[in-house]
């Protein structure tokens, strides 16, 4: 299994996908803002937006926060302008970390992911050093015990997607970037009701840790994710399926 597979179930073990339900709004908010502005409001003619939405569906979010978002972005309502910005750096024990924001103050984006990093006993790497181990894919993930693996994996397949897999109980649903939305929206359509669906950041090879270390790790991704601006963090981590979240 990929290193991203195992990062997506351990997420689901630690309930993260309820618990910062919040927090996914507030960033869902922002990407249909910002795709909304760069490529209008029509997701018919803006796939960046059309993408947006149906993460948005995916999380359950109440459809007039998307109908405001949006119209910020339009500039039907006022709203903030966000710039987009990518760090790269090392977690402890060499990690290569993927760090996406949408930020209104560079300056203090900056300033807080270096200081979660260092605090953490991580740092920032130059532009391209960490990036190179990474491709863009589409995941989306599904319950083994709610979804027939065949079904999904035989409309999966049929709608586009470039790999199914289960890993300890969550099934994930791999794409190109380009026909994530297309995939999801046939899957929703066949009745299979997602854990999670994005776009993210999945390594080629992956990092192997010991338990104390694959902790820090962890612990400092889950900072980092907390932060405001932040968007999201994809990592080369490998997370052994004996791995003991306690």
């Amino acid at each position: 299994m990929s290193g991203h597979s195992k990062w997506a179930t351990i997420k689901h073990k630690k309930g993260a996908l309820d618990a910062k339900r919040g927090k996914l709004f507030t960033k869902i908010i922002k990407e249909l803002t910002v795709a909304a502005r760069m490529g209008g409001g029509d997701p018919e003619m803006n796939p960046r937006l059309r993408t947006s939405i149906l993460k948005a569906k995916a999380a359950n979010m109440p459809k007039d926060n998307m109908e405001k978002a949006i119209k910020k972005g339009t500039g039907d309502l006022e709203g903030v302008d966000y710039i987009e910005l990518q760090y790269e750096a090392y977690a402890p024990g060499g990690v290569g970390l993927i760090i996406e924001t949408l930020t209104d103050n560079k300056n203090r984006t900056a300033a807080n992911v270096k200081s979660i990093l260092t605090k953490g006993g991580g740092q920032l790497a130059a532009q391209g050093a960490v990036s190179y181990q990474f491709n863009r894919k589409g995941i989306i993930t599904y319950s083994a015990e709610s979804v027939d693996f065949d079904s999904l994996f035989e409309a999966a397949l049929e709608a586009g997607a470039e790999d199914v897999a289960d890993d300890n109980g969550i099934i994930e649903v791999t794409t190109e970037p380009g026909d994530f939305a297309n995939v999801l929206e046939a899957l929703q359509e066949g009745g299979f009701e997602q854990l999670g669906a994005e776009t993210t950041m999945v390594p080629d090879t992956t990092v192997e840790l010991n338990d104390e270390k694959i902790t820090k790790v962890l612990n400092l991704i889950d900072k980092i994710e907390d932060d405001d601006d932040v968007q999201s963090v994809s990592s080369n981590l490998n997370i052994p399926d004996n791995f003991d979240m306690a």
